[in-house]
């Protein structure tokens, strides 16, 4: 209940920050820094944003939550300061932007929520077991009934209703998708020939929504849908969610401590771009559809007063701001990762090769 309490109104503080921040003047003197991008951490974000107008209120944010698509096409038109995605670049893109830098910021879990009421009308509430291939078959359109038989073995002590399955699914470009759809393609080889990863697939079933908002909306208005949302959107909107079958065989339920089970089983495998995936982890803890959200920012950024403002807020955020992650249900960096990204941040220049810190 704390945590839906604290969700909720981070959620109406951030529609305040959007009304607000676009259109009015800011003091004289206070740097203006723009982004755009995941909605994913949109509720994070918000957050870090208006703590750290307490700490330097020298500088204000404005962060467009459009989805890790759009965030990454204004970035690479450098028209926002800063983007935000949660999946890692395409090999074009690289090519597009050499210069673009991946910064990990913090990881999240991506939950499979549903609008479903057992056969006697009681609503079922979170803990619906799904394996990965059965998982996939309903995104496919093979599973097509609540009481399939694959679903009704693996819940047996549920009264699953003779119903129609509605998958609801993202309609813009996302980075909640292509972690959800990497996940999709490494445990079903269909899945993998038919679909494919990426921020926007061809969907073989299901109804759009935009935005992690969108797709919550759908589940909440649609009696016996299924979609798949980042978990605080699960928990603000009150919608129950799914246990998935990881890749050691259990049954995990997403939480800050199964999402962080993920990310430790790969840290040592932190490559240098920092484009890692957390799907499918090992162990028997780890919750399987987790990822990392990231911010980009050029390696040489082109304005050193809003790149000295930038890397000193995403250093504060790293460290003493991880408060307000695991209030949200965010996972903060482990520490070896977390000292990887502070690392980075140090090579970052301005102006054409001027040291941001040192200016």
């Amino acid at each position: 209940m704390r945590n839906l309490l604290l969700l909720s109104l981070v959620f109406i503080l951030a529609l305040v920050l959007i009304a607000c921040g676009g259109g009015s003047s800011a003091p004289a003197g206070t740097v203006q820094i723009t982004g755009a991008g995941a909605t994913f951490p949109f509720p994070l974000y918000s957050r870090w944003f208006y703590e750290y107008a307490s700490v330097d209120p020298t500088v204000r944010f404005n962060y467009q939550s459009i989805g890790s698509g759009g965030g990454i096409r204004q970035i690479m038109a450098r028209t926002v300061d800063f983007g935000a995605s949660d999946a890692i670049l395409t090999e074009e893109e690289k090519a597009a932007a050499p210069d673009l830098r991946l910064f990990p910021t913090v990881a999240g879990g991506v939950v499979i929520v549903y609008n479903l009421q057992d056969a006697q009308g009681n609503p079922i509430p979170k803990g619906l077991k799904l394996s990965p291939d059965l998982l996939a078959d309903i995104f496919l359109g093979r599973v097509t009934r609540w009481n399939d038989p694959r679903l009704t073995a693996l819940n047996p002590d549920l009264a699953l209703p003779d119903q129609e399955i509605v998958v609801a699914h993202r309609s813009d470009g996302s980075g909640t998708t292509f972690l959800f759809t990497s996940y999709l393609s490494l445990v079903s080889p269909t899945w993998e020939q038919e679909v494919g990863a990426g921020k926007s697939v061809e969907w073989p079933v299901g109804l759009g929504g935009k935005g992690n908002e969108g797709v919550a909306g759908i589940i909440r208005q649609q009696p016996g849908s299924l979609g798949y949302v980042e978990l605080a959107y699960a928990v603000q909107n009150g919608l129950a969610y799914a246990f998935l079958q990881n890749r050691a065989g259990a049954f995990v339920e997403p939480t800050l401590e199964s999402i962080t089970a993920a990310s430790d089983a790969y840290a040592d495998q932190m490559p240098e771009d920092m484009a890692q995936l957390l799907v499918n982890a090992p162990g028997e803890a780890s919750y399987p559809i987790a990822g990392y959200t990231f911010l980009l920012l050029y390696q040489d950024m082109p304005d050193c007063g809003k790149a000295r403002k930038m890397v000193e807020f995403l250093r504060w955020a790293l460290t003493e701001g991880d408060v307000y992650a695991r209030e949200l249900l965010y996972a903060p960096l482990g520490s070896r990762v977390e000292q990887k990204v502070l690392d980075r941040l140090q090579t970052l220049t301005c102006e054409g090769g001027k040291p941001i810190l040192e200016e």
